[in-house]
């Protein structure tokens, strides 16, 4: 099997989809047992957004492909070997942004250029990056972590989301256009076909 083979599969792309989806489930819940709330909570919501299209189409293999699953979940458990755990928020939230645009493509009647979706991805992943700065400021408030512990730090953080959600996006633009994404065809031609 080719590497363009193995991207466009779609059961492969499940396969591979929902393993990386249950390992991240499983960071998860090790994130709220240990006490690690905010961050549990976080890969939460990306276990949600992956299976957001597969609850609603009633299709197992309605996923967004696995190397955007594989960023995702790299990002929220390369924690465990050591990472500085701020490097990796800002590639989870980039990524949990670019999965949300990915699925509006793909998924939705909503269609995108390939430029727009790359600022849209960026624009969301500012977006998300404010919910996070207000989870973290709740948190600092009501759990006494110490999250945001500068005006300055939390500016950076903006200015480093940003550029890290300009290279996932356009990395991202780069893939779609060599390969195109396991379901995007078979799943526009379905669509066209019943209007």
């Amino acid at each position: 099997m080719t590497l363009e083979e193995f991207v466009r599969d779609e059961r492969m792309n499940a396969v591979i989809g929902w393993s990386l989806t249950g390992i991240v489930a499983l960071s998860a819940i090790e994130s709220v047992l240990t006490g690690v709330l905010l961050w549990g909570g976080f890969e939460l919501v990306i276990v949600a957004m992956v299976s957001v299209p597969p609850l609603i189409t009633g299709d197992w293999t309605a996923m967004v492909s696995w190397p955007l699953l594989a960023v995702a979940m790299l990002s929220v458990v390369a924690s465990v070997a050591g990472f500085p755990s701020e490097t990796l928020v800002y590639l989870a939230v980039a990524a949990l942004a670019l999965i949300v645009v990915v699925e509006l493509e793909t998924f939705a009647s909503v269609e995108l250029s390939r430029r727009f979706a790359v600022v849209f991805a960026v624009l969301t992943t500012l977006a998300l990056q404010a919910l996070w700065t207000i989870a973290q400021f709740y948190s600092d408030q009501w759990l006494g972590t110490e999250y945001l512990r500068s005006q300055t730090e939390l500016q950076w953080d903006f200015v480093i989301v940003t550029v890290v959600g300009l290279v996932l996006g356009g990395l991202f633009q780069w893939y779609a256009g060599r390969f195109e994404p396991a379901g995007a065809v078979a799943r526009a031609a379905e669509e066209a076909e019943s209007s």
